[in-house]
């Protein structure tokens, strides 16, 4: 990650770079959890029915369960969609010269990208167990991409996850990169030498004696003599 601004990114008003976009670990992972996205909708929406001349419509091939293809689109779905919030948020990142938003997209990429790995984790759950106890289809139509919908939605929970990961190291680092040395230093660091010539209450200033205190005594101690006539 670039240290060179807030919260892991470049500073703002620098010149957009796209071969260093492109190879920024963060855009790479979006990619592949937007390729991921793609396969796994495309894989159940068009080979996760069938139509079941019994019962005159289409039926899951999920153990006949409509819920947990509905499901895994839905997620597959949003995942695309946010894949490419998210891709565009990294372009617009190294503009963003306010510290505050900068950190409200780190958060925001925290949140999404930690609960959608979580919601991955379900969909790879349920589509495995519906599909372990279905019916073999007849003349085994679609097992391909039923087989290849549950491994890329759990290939996706560690995709996610990762870009939780990197979204949680960007936090980490914040704004200190960019401007604690100048503004946030901590005053229990710095160095006492450079208060050297403040002397404290109890330093010798070479001061001991008040001015003329010497003749004042002096003057104190003199006996009064009345003026001779």
């Amino acid at each position: 990650m670039d240290a060179g601004g807030a919260y892991g990114g470049g500073k703002a008003g620098a010149p957009f770079d796209p071969f260093t976009f492109v190879q920024r670990p963060q855009v790479i992972l979006r990619g592949v959890c937007l390729l991921f996205a793609i396969i796994v909708f495309s894989c159940i929406s068009s080979n996760g029915w069938i139509y079941d001349d019994s019962e005159k419509q289409e039926v899951c091939l999920f153990n006949r369960d409509a819920s947990a293809c509905h499901y895994g689109e839905g997620v597959a779905l949003l995942a695309f969609l946010a894949s490419v919030g998210f891709l565009v948020g990294e372009y617009l990142f190294e503009q963003m010269s306010s510290v505050k938003t900068r950190k409200h997209y780190v958060l925001l990429d925290l949140g999404y990208s930690g609960f959608w790995s979580f919601l991955y984790f379900i969909s790879f759950c349920y589509l495995a167990n519906q599909w372990s106890s279905a019916p073999p289809p007849p003349e085994t139509a679609g097992t391909g991409s039923i087989q290849a919908a549950i491994c890329f939605s759990f290939f996706s929970v560690i995709t996610w996850a990762g870009c939780a990961w990197f979204a949680f190291q960007r936090f980490k680092q914040g704004a200190d990169s960019a401007f604690a040395p100048t503004y946030d230093a901590d005053p229990g660091n710095l160095s006492g030498a450079a208060y050297t010539s403040y002397p404290g209450p109890d330093t010798d200033t070479g001061y001991q004696e008040a001015p003329f205190s010497g003749n004042q005594q002096r003057g104190g101690n003199m006996d009064y003599q009345a003026p001779a006539y």
